[in-house]
């Protein structure tokens, strides 16, 4: 899909004027849609089908190794793995080691099998869909903010042609490249090249008008997992990878979502030390901040927010 860049002019002190990305997902839309695309999904299904094929011929070839090699008793079953029962002896030679190296070998044939068969399924569904995951949590976002705020609009996914067979037929062509040109792609009926980007800029918009401000009280150091802020603060730390920010007591900070003892929000920097710096934001402890008077109990809590984990 296109790689949508918008300039967002953003009036920081003076007449300066910042390029943004508006289109985040854009970079993983444009991998799914390459011009070898197709080619990876047809390798993500040979490569199963010949990983099958493997362990089929290591599964048999076990089987019949251990078949030869087999002697019954009275009471035991015995298995001898020094050579097999057979006139002449076998070409290959068939022991302990080599019978540990084909155990294993079906091992990672079958784990291949697995990991590259669920690829090649989350795969077809993208195309079906033609909509990747942070594309449909940005539509689920778009309804949300349609329904909250009880608007006349309907959001249509540009890039969902409407039929699961139209989508397909945008990957796999007869020719072997996609449609499209890298920048532009065909959109459904209504909408524009750019209704992904403006549907994200009122999302961005709409989050800084409900994010709250809060003081910093107590300085924080950045960690990951901090000793000094508390039993809970430790062990419930956001599992992402998103930065910790550093804190310093009188700074002030805008939360726009957070868990139960951690938030995530944007630093307020004076314009006079920020001028080429960019956003300074992360997750930091609940327990270092405090929301400013200004910001009364009236305000809405911050995006995502959870009471609980």
């Amino acid at each position: 899909m296109p790689c949508l860049l918008v300039l967002a002019s953003s009036l920081g002190g003076g007449n300066r004027k910042s390029l943004r990305i508006a289109c985040i997902s854009s970079i993983v839309k444009s991998a799914k849609r390459t011009r070898r695309h197709a080619h990876i999904i047809a390798e993500s299904v040979t490569a199963p089908l010949g990983c099958t094929h493997a362990a089929f011929i290591f599964v048999m070839t076990m089987y019949t190794q251990l078949y030869n090699r087999l002697s019954f008793g009275w009471n035991t079953v015995k298995i001898d793995m020094s050579a097999a029962r057979r006139d002449p002896p076998p070409i290959v030679p068939f022991g302990l080691a080599a019978f540990a190296a084909t155990l294993f070998a079906l091992g990672l044939a079958l784990g291949t099998t697995i990991a590259v068969g669920m690829l090649f399924f989350i795969q077809i569904k993208i195309i079906l869909r033609n909509k990747t995951s942070i594309e449909s949590w940005i539509e689920e976002k778009a309804k949300d903010r349609i329904q909250y705020y009880q608007l006349d609009e309907v959001f249509i996914f540009p890039y969902d042609m409407g039929s699961k067979w139209k989508n397909f037929k945008q990957v796999f062509t007869w020719s072997g490249v996609p449609e499209g040109d890298g920048l532009e792609w065909p959109i459904r009926e209504g909408c524009d090249q750019y209704s992904l980007t403006i549907e994200q800029l009122k999302q961005k918009a709409d989050k800084r008008v409900r994010s709250v401000r809060y003081k910093v009280i107590e300085d924080y150091n950045g960690a990951c997992c901090p000793l000094n802020r508390g039993v809970r603060t430790f062990f419930t730390s956001p599992c992402t990878e998103e930065p910790r920010i550093r804190l310093q007591k009188g700074e002030f900070i805008l939360a726009t979502r957070g868990l139960r003892y951690w938030l995530y929000g944007d630093k307020i920097l004076d314009d006079s030390f920020i001028e080429g710096t960019s956003r300074v934001r992360g997750w930091f402890p609940r327990n270092c901040v405090e929301k400013c008077p200004c910001d009364g109990e009236s305000d809405p809590a911050p995006e995502g927010e959870k009471k609980n984990r």
